[in-house]
């Protein structure tokens, strides 16, 4: 072969590869610029009107999943433009996804939520959380072409309050009829005051994250805020642990992170320190749809 044939071959060789590296770097995934944007989604009479912040991957032409996050704060307090939701929201969506941060009601801004608050008032906080929150999912879905949202794929994700509002969203005992199907759930620090609505008929991929020494919201099967059975705000609440037992037994996908010794901080940690886990589980499990029953015990 001529240096010149050998010149052009390993040109061509080069340039064929250039092309290749081009389109694998047009079809890889983010990561995306953002905007954020601000809208009411429920008018209230008499209180603030009901607001989310909308995170969305800038030039993305296609209908993206939606993640809804939801702010802890023991419903008393908390944001959903705090500093945890918005770094939360913005890494999120640069990675592709919708994101809404939404504010909800906040019941027990003058009551607290401690041992000596009536535990019926802890109940309707969870359940008026719970519907605001299916309030804003309804917005964003009547919406879907504008946000480019695709409905099918609605995940939401909570900490603490916010956690245990989305839980009893999708498996608490709720009075307002449900017609959004959501498409998974990540909890963070959170519990349920029943675990009789998990079914195979209602269970979702569901991801839980806990301390097993969290005092505030109990790692398995224990008072709220561990409060004697004296106490006004006694109410037994079922952690991480006794709602992954039972989604075990709905054969239906699941992922129990358990943090050993881990105290109620973890409601925001995962968010900084397991965000693969997050990431992971959102991508394959609830949305490319792969089955998996996992716990980990970190």
């Amino acid at each position: 072969m001529t240096k010149f044939k050998q010149v052009n071959c390993h040109f061509l060789m080069l340039f064929f590869v250039i092309l290749q590296l081009s389109a694998q770097n047009k079809n890889e995934k983010g990561p995306y610029k953002i905007k954020k944007r601000t809208y009411t989604y429920q008018k209230i009479k008499s209180e603030r009107n009901l607001k989310l912040d909308l995170y969305q991957p800038k030039k993305k032409k296609t209908n993206g999943p939606l993640l809804i996050y939801v702010h802890g704060g023991g419903f008393s307090s908390g944001k959903r433009n705090d500093k945890i939701p918005q770094y939360f929201s913005k890494e999120m969506a640069k990675n592709g996804y919708i994101v809404a941060s939404v504010s909800y009601r906040l019941t027990m801004k003058n009551n607290g939520f401690g041992c000596n608050v009536s535990s019926n008032l802890k109940v309707d906080a969870f359940n008026e959380a719970a519907k605001d929150i299916y309030m804003a999912a309804q917005y964003l879905v009547a919406n879907k072409r504008k946000f480019k949202i695709d409905d099918q794929k609605i995940i939401l994700v909570g900490s603490s309050a916010g956690a245990e509002a989305i839980l009893h969203l999708v498996y608490g005992n709720t009075s307002f009829k449900k017609d959004i199907p959501f498409a998974g759930l990540v909890s963070m620090a959170g519990a349920l005051t029943t675990l009789k609505n998990i079914t195979k008929q209602t269970a979702i991929p569901t991801q839980l994250f806990h301390g097993t020494k969290d005092l505030l919201v109990p790692y398995n099967i224990a008072p709220h805020h561990y409060c004697k059975k004296t106490d006004s705000g006694y109410l037994k609440l079922f952690g991480s642990k006794a709602i992954a037992s039972k989604l075990k037994k709905t054969k239906e996908s699941y992922f129990l992170y358990t943090i050993e010794n881990g105290d109620h901080s973890w409601n925001t940690r995962p968010i900084f320190e397991a965000k693969k886990y997050i990431v992971d589980f959102i991508e394959n499990v609830v949305v490319n749809g792969k089955y998996e029953q996992k716990e980990i015990i970190h």
